[in-house]
């Protein structure tokens, strides 16, 4: 690459939109926005990546591309959430990113779409990390130019549905640890683990469940009536794999019952263990307080006669008695 594209190469990155061109051929370059244009030629693709939320960006690069100005006002009102809709042969995608924050807390990255012929224009003001990977990839060697703005668009939004999967998954490793120190000790503290297992799993399914409108809106045969086969399948498809999404953040919220009864059959367990040793103790004392009661009656027998020694074989028995208890009492595991 010559010093003019690496100058242009520099200019778009400090413009915050970096545009790439793909060719069918398998060739892929970054172009200027003073290149783009509403005239795209069939055997290339353009994506405009637009990393801010300045609407001023978006409204300049729609109008080289000859983008609807309605179309464009309507993604402006609805990005912070799910939302589909479409303008001729051109349309928009509003969507959330799971991103897991820590400490079982996820956040929604707003990342929205707007197609047309040959180009996909995407907008987000946070780091997406499989845009920054799918970037990287097709760096080196493309293959996307082969591809229909639509099917580049399905391929984008299946990446935005791993990021549930993925999501789901720190969640399941969550929930195995809490299960294994639940085991070793059903602490109060698990009370919060717990808590925060179901306040994840909540926000999961709040975040995902919106998305429903979008995937099935698109796999409608009235969406692109005029799309190809190809396309449509690409939206079947990416419909199917939002239902198996919502079947893995369901299954979560499944996670969290199964870890809150395992706690409560831990803690009915130790409580249950805690009541037989202390049944088992109040036996024994029992029938020590029985033997005691026997030799505290007033009757003239010689054994009451015996002074000291008897008191120290009443002692004795009470004593060789409580051993035997326990003695039998480990031997059964009652204590």
């Amino acid at each position: 690459m010559n010093a003019s594209a690496d100058n242009v190469i520099s200019a778009v990155s400090e413009s915050t939109a970096v545009v790439t061109l793909f060719r069918s051929c398998g060739n892929a370059e970054t172009i200027s926005l003073d290149q783009l244009g509403a005239h795209i030629d069939d055997d290339t693709l353009i994506w405009v990546e637009v990393r801010s939320d300045d609407m001023d960006i978006l409204m300049d690069l729609t109008a080289r591309l000859g983008v609807s100005e309605d179309l464009v006002s309507r993604l402006a009102a609805r990005r912070r959430r799910p939302w589909i809709d479409s303008d001729g042969d051109q349309y928009a995608v509003c969507a959330l990113a799971a991103d897991h924050i820590g400490d079982l807390e996820f956040d929604g990255i707003p990342l929205c779409l707007l197609c047309g012929r040959n180009f996909v224009i995407t907008l987000h003001q946070k780091p997406l990390t499989f845009l920054e990977t799918l970037r990287d990839r097709e760096s080196r060697r493309s293959q996307v130019g082969t591809l229909t703005a639509d099917s580049f668009v399905a391929s984008l939004l299946s990446w935005h549905l791993d990021t549930y999967f993925a999501a789901a998954s720190d969640f399941e490793s969550n929930v195995e640890r809490l299960e294994e120190s639940v085991l070793r000790d059903p602490a109060n503290e698990n009370v919060q683990g717990l808590r925060r297992l179901r306040k994840g799993a909540s926000r999961l399914r709040r975040m995902l469940a919106p998305h429903r409108i979008i995937f099935t809106g698109m796999a409608r045969p009235d969406f692109r009536p005029d799309a190809c086969d190809r396309s449509e399948k690409h939206f079947r498809l990416l419909a199917d794999q939002f239902e198996r999404a919502m079947d893995v953040i369901e299954n979560a919220r499944e996670l969290v019952i199964g870890s809150f009864e395992l706690f409560s059959n831990q803690v009915a367990l130790q409580t249950n263990t805690t009541m037989r040793v202390l049944t088992f103790i109040t036996v024994v004392i029992g029938l020590q307080t029985v033997i005691a009661g026997i030799l505290g009656m007033n009757f003239d027998a010689p054994f009451f006669k015996t002074h000291a020694l008897g008191f120290w074989l009443a002692v004795g028995l009470m004593t060789a008695l409580g051993v035997t208890a326990a003695l039998l009492g480990r031997w059964r595991r009652w204590i």
